[in-house]
């Protein structure tokens, strides 16, 4: 390779080219974007259709089943999962991975809009959203008060709303967890009925004059004039001088036969924030932003927002993304200076003040290009990028240690400093290249992995991909030309000066102690195979005890409570158990702050958490902590779970947020059939199989929670005697019970107001409003409701759900940490084979167990091409299939070192094990290519195989020795964090390489002894092809 020659005499060049990219890159790290975790975007739609007072039954029917078929025609569709509650549906759309986002939210709008006018007009609201795990809250503020309204609450976060949406680098801000304002109008029908109007007449006349309809415009000579007619209303007042004309002629006003108020809504979603009354404020981040300079922004105008409060209202700051990550960014930046240090310290004390000097400079320079490639590539910094750096540390310096020993070798040989340099780097450089070429490929498996899990990691190969390319970039350039100015002559066969002891130990390591147990080993080459053979094979049976798992718990200092009463239960019910509750977990002394949900879930404040719909029934508190071990807030939770597992007439459960992509949940079971009582039967069979099976925790089955409504039966008969219109009756009950809309009202801050007509004044919907009924029949006359109907209480399904188009049930739970989730789905899983079901049902396993596979499949995949495209540059590198399958032999042994790592310090083989793993398969080989390639250009010099071999491993043995333990030395911090995440990863390379290390160093000479003959004419010109 002439790389080297040119650089060191253009060197001038040489160090403007590194020194543009290391500004380059100097810059990037300034200015990218920082976050918590990774972003990404997957096509998942979710499309919630609000249609109050409908029940399950109902909504499937005119709601579901309608919007399901049109969507099913579009493309690239992967599953359509639905939940139908009273009043709401929920689908949510994920097309096939690689499919544009954006495009298919487009489709999703279009096809909903085609069908909008054939679903029933009475429909709230349609609401389709682009799910993705960059609409995280990076700020959630909640502003309290206890004496306040809601309607002055509701000004102020809309103020401080608008405040917010003028930040730079702020992508959306929503004031949440009030009643809604509307104009109720409560008509008092005995007036009503002495004036003989019906409840038609009302609402024509009030629809009619709230409808905003322009009068277009004149030409009046060379000017032109809009023409304003009467337009929606402007004033309470307006709305109570509404003229509504009598069958006799007369004329009344609205003020004459309804009281008009400007009124709270019935609640959906309250807030309370330590036990204090409060509206939140969430700020979600604008993609590729830097989240300190924006949280820098929002915490100023906050502020500025404080100073102008009125003294009856505070704010207090619930959720601050920019601590986390603020922690996050932080450790892993200490664990890479720690990795730097012992680095550092390992090449000081094993080469020397001068080449320690060299290696130590490339280091950050291959960093902050890399970093500067990251930024073009549109990738942040996050925790994956960060420990894609921190991988990378360990596996860098290889490069430059090699190309500084192979000038050292030629130093000794009596070259002057500029010759070595040249001479020594050009030897290794084809082998190095090499080397870097297969480490890369062996992160290919990530890159291509095609779901979701691959794309939460990308960034981790993208960075080691770039920063080990960088790194060869400075090992064949920088690196030599230091070295060329640096290193000084030496008298041949003369020991260099200085040498410590560590260097000394080497050595003799080197000629004395390895030579003799090696010198035995090549005796009996076989043996040595065997032995290795037979200890690979021990390895994989202690596999299944290591065990397997996804992605493991977050060890965020954060829980989620949930709250779920019967779902016949009120909304004010569930506000006063969650007031009990939430003032009981403020109790514990672990806990910070609490944040309580009433009807809904909290804002999103974690990438893979999305909130669903609303609820009267259920609440949700985000518990802030205390920082703690892991250990500690295991114990934390199983108190929690403990103390809440019998609250009376409600189920409560604790959530910890999990690392990895969304999943529904650990264990997830999904029964299909069309008939309900098939599927409740066999929901309640597998509810009681999860309850029953060790480790399961937070067992839910929808299904099996019925729900009581009120049947009323109209009695058409007695309808059609009296002249009734079915139609007038439906409209009066609901009418009477949620009201009817008949147009809005804007006041004169802008703000739209809903105008509701009631039949009763109470605050929620009562049964004794229908049974004071009365309904205007087609002559005029007033008939009581009760004559025309009877009512009964009647069970019925509380959800229903859709699976691609057809009824399902899903039963789903949590794992406890002493429990790994893939034994506890496989012990699940047996019992099920084992089950009789009724006909027409059958189920499907989906949670981890699903992603996983999904996930592992892929892998798999990209790990086959990977092999072959190592295995590929191995070819090309030694010009024979036989010398690559020698390099080969090391990897297998990785995967035993990493098994007994993951097995003596008790961590499971997670994905991101098997990340560390594949990239083993690229660390590993490069000692073997070092050693085979040196073996070869000694045989094509004319040395004997046994002798080649013996002393290429002799020559090698300190590099070999310094890469492992640098890779060991840059990982060791990671490791050493004791989480969930981060520590197997670590374990699985630290405990491979130690293995495969030495197994290299044994058993790659014997095979090379057995497998290389001395007229292998192929390796020779190999090997002089890449001498030369």
């Amino acid at each position: 390779m002439k790389l080297p020659g040119n650089a060191i005499r253009n060197h001038q060049f040489t160090l403007i080219v590194v020194a543009l990219f290391t500004l380059l890159g100097a810059l990037s790290f300034q200015t990218m974007p920082r976050s918590e975790d990774p972003q990404f975007d997957f096509p998942l739609i979710i499309v919630t259709v609000t249609f109050p007072g409908t029940s399950p039954l109902d909504m499937e029917k005119l709601v579901t089943d309608p919007i399901e078929e049109e969507i099913n025609e579009l493309e690239d569709i992967k599953d359509i999962e639905t939940i139908i509650m009273d009043g709401v549906t929920i689908l949510d759309v994920e097309f096939n991975y690689g499919a544009d986002p954006d495009e298919k939210y487009d489709d999703v709008i279009q096809a909903i809009s085609k069908i909008r006018a054939s679903l029933p007009q009475q429909i709230h609201s349609i609401d389709i959203k682009q799910v993705s795990p960059t609409d995280v809250n990076v700020l959630q503020i909640a502003l309290q008060s206890d004496t306040a309204s809601y309607r002055e609450l509701r000004y102020q976060a809309e103020r401080l709303e608008k405040a917010f949406m003028r930040v730079a680098g702020v992508k959306r801000a929503n004031a949440m967890a009030y009643p809604d304002q509307q104009v109720q109008i409560t008509a008092d029908m005995a007036v009503m009925r002495e004036l003989g109007l019906s409840l038609s007449v009302l609402k024509n006349s009030l629809t009619g004059s709230a409808a905003n309809v322009p009068g277009g415009f004149i030409d009046a000579g060379t000017k032109r004039f809009s023409v304003k007619t009467s337009g929606d209303y402007q004033s309470l007042e307006g709305i109570r001088r509404t003229v509504l004309n009598l069958p006799d002629g007369k004329v009344v006003y609205i003020e004459d036969i309804a009281e008009v108020k400007l009124i709270d809504a019935e609640p959906s979603y309250l807030g309370l924030y330590n036990g204090k009354r409060s509206v939140f404020v969430a700020v979600e981040q604008r993609e590729q932003t830097n989240i300190f300079t924006v949280l820098d922004g929002l915490k100023n105008v906050l502020e500025s927002y404080n100073q102008d409060l009125p003294d009856d209202m505070t704010t207090g700051i619930v959720f601050d993304q920019s601590v986390s990550v603020e922690k996050q960014v932080n450790g892993f930046f200490i664990n890479l200076l720690q990795g730097l240090v012992l680095v550092g310290i390992i090449i000081f004390l094993s080469l020397g003040r001068r080449s320690a000097t060299i290696i130590l400079f490339a280091i950050p320079i291959s960093m902050l290009i890399g970093l500067g490639g990251l930024e073009f590539f549109g990738f942040g910094l996050q925790q994956m990028s960060i420990v894609g750096l921190v991988i990378a540390l360990g596996l860098l310096v290889d490069n430059a240690i090699v190309v500084t020993e192979s000038i050292g070798q030629k130093l000794k040989l009596g070259h002057s400093p500029v010759e070595a340099a040249i001479n020594g780097t050009s030897q290794v450089a084809w082998a190095i290249a090499s080397g870097t070429a297969t480490t890369i490929l062996a992160f290919v498996p990530m890159l291509m992995m095609p779901s979701n899990t691959g794309s939460f990691m990308r960034s981790m190969p993208v960075t080691v991909v770039l920063v080990l390319t960088a790194s060869f970039f400075i090992a064949v350039t920088l690196a030599p030309l230091m070295a060329s100015r640096m290193f000084r002559q030496r008298v041949p066969g003369q020991p260099g000066s200085g040498r410590n002891i560590v260097q000394r130990k080497l050595e003799r390591l080197s000629c004395h102690h390895y030579q003799t147990v090696l010198d035995a080993a090549l005796k009996h080459p076989v043996w040595v195979i065997a032995i290795s053979l037979l200890l690979f094979l021990g390895s994989l049976a202690l596999f299944p005890k290591v065990g397997v798992s996804l992605f493991p718990k977050a060890e965020k200092p954060q829980l989620l409570l949930n709250i779920e009463l019967p779902e016949s239960s009120s909304f004010y019910a569930t506000n006063d158990l969650t007031t009990r509750i939430d003032t009981q977990v403020r109790s514990y002394p672990q806990v910070k702050a609490v944040a309580a949900n009433i009807g809904r879930e909290n804002p999103s404040v974690y990438y893979n958490e999305f909130p669903g719909g609303e609820a009267a029934n259920k609440a949700q508190l985000f518990i802030i902590l205390n920082e703690m071990g892991r250990a500690e807030l295991q114990q934390l939770v199983r108190d929690l779970r403990q103390d809440f597992a019998e609250t009376p007439g409600a189920k409560v459960t604790v959530k910890e947020f999990q690392q990895g992509p969304p999943v529904e949940a650990p264990i997830a079971i999904r029964v299909l059939g069309d008939d309900l009582d098939s599927l409740q039967q066999a929901a309640a069979s597998i509810e009681r199989l999860l309850l029953a099976t060790p480790g399961t925790v937070n067992v839910d089955n929808p299904m099996g929670r019925p729900k009581l409504d009120l049947d009323i039966n109209i009695h058409r008969d007695k309808a059609a005697l009296l002249n009734v219109s079915v139609s007038s009756i439906d409209d009066a009950i609901r009418t009477s019970l949620m009201g009817s809309g008949v147009g809005n009202y804007r006041d004169q801050n802008g703000d739209d107001y809903d105008i509701m007509i009631r039949l009763d004044s109470s605050a929620t919907p009562d049964i004794n409003n229908i049974k004071e009924l009365l309904v205007m029949a087609n002559d005029g006359t007033f008939v009581p409701l009760r004559q025309l109907i009877s009512a009964e209480l009647q069970t019925v399904p509380s959800q229903l759900q859709h699976y691609y188009l057809e009824r399902s049930a899903s039963v789903t739970a949590d794992t406890s940490a002493e429990f790994l989730t893939a034994d506890v789905t496989a012990q699940v899983i047996q019992e099920l084979e084992l089950m009789q079901f009724p006909a027409g049902i059958s189920y499907r396993i989906g949670g981890e167990q699903q992603s996983r596979d999904d996930s592992f499949s892929g892998l798999l995949k990209a790990l086959l091409i990977s092999l072959l495209g190592i295995f590929a540059v191995l070819v090309l590198q030694f010009r024979s299939f036989v010398q690559p399958a020698i390099v080969f032999a090391s990897i297998p042994f990785a995967f035993s070192g990493a098994i007994l790592a993951l097995l003596v310090f008790g961590f499971s083989f997670s994905v991101m094990a098997f990340v560390g793993l594949t990239s083993l398969m690229g660390i590993v080989v490069n000692n073997s290519i070092i050693l085979v390639d040196s073996a070869n250009q000694l045989v094509q010099k004319g040395s004997d195989i046994r002798e080649a071999i013996a002393s290429a491993a002799r020559m090698r043995l300190t590099p070999i020795v310094l890469t492992t333990l640098t890779t060991i030395g840059g990982l060791l911090p990671l490791t050493m964090k004791n989480s969930s995440m981060w520590t197997p990863l670590g374990l699985v390379i630290i405990g491979g390489m130690l293995v495969s290390t030495v197994v290299t160093l044994f058993i790659v000479p014997a095979l090379y002894l057995l497998i290389t003959r001395k007229t292998d004419e192929r390796a020779l010109y190999g090997a002089k092809m890449q001498s030369a």
